[in-house]
Order: structure tokens, then C-alpha cells, then sequence
């Protein structure tokens, strides 16, 4: 049913294997490539509303089904039951803070090198949700990548872990030289009540990355409603996507800087 619904829209589905994992990817659109990580609970159709709009804007969109049932609409308790899932069996995704990036990130990152070779341009365009969210700053060690956003990065949790990065010590040092040796940049975005996302985590990425990080950060008042969870998927479920929208520009803003990074 999931293919069926997918294959409507215009998703073409491939599984992708890096000799370690093996994951369902979905594919729509043509020119350069974007790989969009979901959050939790999974690949739900907001976040494939939000590729359908990469897409339409001329790009490739890549969707890796990481967790989760994709199309399955988000509840309360699917998202917690994925949440539990993840910290206490999934060995693919780090939660806590120690230091080092989650080891999906590898698969990640030759997913992205297969995408650039098909797809063509400058590089790829990745933006990490959520549990994922550090993610697209890790890929930044996978030289075809050159367009990393965050959107609400969420990990690490644990103590210690307010102002610490989904990243190790080398991915961080490495995304500083090619920001600066490549003209690069990196996106963060949240919304500024969100205890997921804290305050110290965005002072660090400013104190890391100086003016190549652009932060978005938004008020409450700018969310789209969503029943039961408070403003936190800044591009899914709490974008209001009506034209002129707060929400709605900034997802405008994140597909302009994919657009303009990616192009050859």
C-alpha cells in the first residue's frame, strides 16, 4: 500500500546498501540531488509533502526510510514507541552525548556519493530532521555534500549534552575547512521554545561556525497547530503551508539555498 501510494505521487522506490545496512530509499524529480532524512516516527506524509515541494522546484529528492512505517500518519504513540525503539535497540543512531556521530551517517554519506554521480551539479543538499538532524552536518566528511541544513537536531540527549553536536571532533574540523576552502554554508533551524533543541546547542554552532551558519529561529506563535506536540518539525508537521506564512517562507528559504548550492 505504501508503494502504491508513493508511486502515485511520482516516487520511484530502490533499496541501497553500503555493504553494512541495507535501507529503502525513495526517488522523485530531476537536477541535483537532496537527500531529506525524516524525523520521528518516520517518513509520514508531511515530510514527503515537503520533498514533493524540493522536487517541484527542480531538484532530485532522495527519501531514505530509516525508521518507521513510511506514509503512516504521525500519532502520539507512534512517535514514542519509534523514540524508545531508537535509544534502546537501534544500534544505527547514537542518542546519548559521547562525542561521535551516529553510524548511519556512513550509509548516509555513500548514499550522497551514488546520488552525485546520477544527479550531477555542484553537490548534494542534505537536511537532517529531528533525530537526524546532526546528520547532515557529519556528511559534510562526504566531499559531494555542500548544502547541510538542521532542522530542529535534537541529539544528543543526556547530561552534558545542552550544547554539544550529533558530530565528532574530525566531522566538525573537517565542515569548518570546506566551509571556508569551498564557500560553504550550513542552515540550522528551530523554534526558540523547543527543549529539544536548546539554546546552547545554536550558541555552539555559532561559536564553531561564525557566519557560515545561518540560524532560523522561530516563535511559537509561528506554528502551524499540530494536536498533541508543541512547536518543534519546523518543515513538517508545525509548517503552516499556506502562501506568506512564516513557516511557509522558511521552507522557500531552505529550497533557495538547495537551489543555489547544488546548481553546477
Amino acid at each position: 500500500m505504501t508503494d502504491n501510494v508513493l508511486a502515485g505521487r511520482g516516487y520511484q522506490k530502490f533499496a541501497f546498501s553500503d555493504g553494512r545496512w541495507t535501507r529503502d530509499v525513495f526517488r522523485k524529480g530531476s537536477g541535483p540531488a537532496v537527500i531529506i532524512m525524516h524525523e520521528v516516527p518516520g517518513l509520514h506524509p508531511e515530510v514527503v509533502r515537503f520533498a514533493d515541494h524540493v522536487a517541484d522546484a527542480g531538484m532530485t529528492v532522495f527519501l531514505p526510510s530509516l525508521f518507521g512505517t513510511p506514509m503512516k500518519p504521525v500519532s502520539r504513540g507512534y512517535a514514542v514507541g519509534q523514540i524508545l525503539l531508537n535509544i534502546c535497540i537501534r544500534r544505527e543512531f547514537n542518542v546519548w552525548a559521547n562525542g561521535k556521530s551516529s553510524a548511519i551517517v556512513d550509509w548516509l554519506r555513500a548514499l550522497a556519493r551514488e546520488a552525485h554521480r546520477d544527479c550531477g551539479g555542484r553537490g548534494v543538499g542534505a537536511v537532517g530532521m529531528c533525530f537526524t538532524g546532526g546528520s547532515a552536518l557529519a556528511m559534510m566528511t562526504e566531499p559531494s555534500v555542500v548544502a547541510p541544513v538542521l532542522s530542529q537536531p535534537s541529539l544528543p540527549f543526556g547530561r552534558g549534552s545542552k550544547d554539544a553536536l550529533d558530530c565528532s571532533a574530525a566531522e566538525i574540523a573537517c565542515a569548518k575547512r570546506r566551509f571556508a576552502e569551498e564557500d560553504l554554508s550550513l542552515m540550522g533551524l528551530r523554534f526558540k521554545s523547543d527543549k529539544l533543541v536548546p539554546d546552547a546547542r545554536f550558541e555552539r554552532l555559532r561559536r564553531e561556525f561564525g557566519d557560515r551558519f545561518e540560524a532560523v529561529e522561530l516563535e511559537d506563535a509561528d506554528a502551524y497547530p499540530f494536536p498533541g506536540m508543541g512547536p518543534h518539525s519546523v518543515l513538517t508537521l508545525h509548517l503552516d503551508d499556506r502562501p506568506g506564512t512564516v513557516t511557509k517562507g522558511v521552507e522557500e528559504k531552505v529550497i533557495a539555498f538547495f537551489k543555489a548550492q547544488t546548481a553546477g
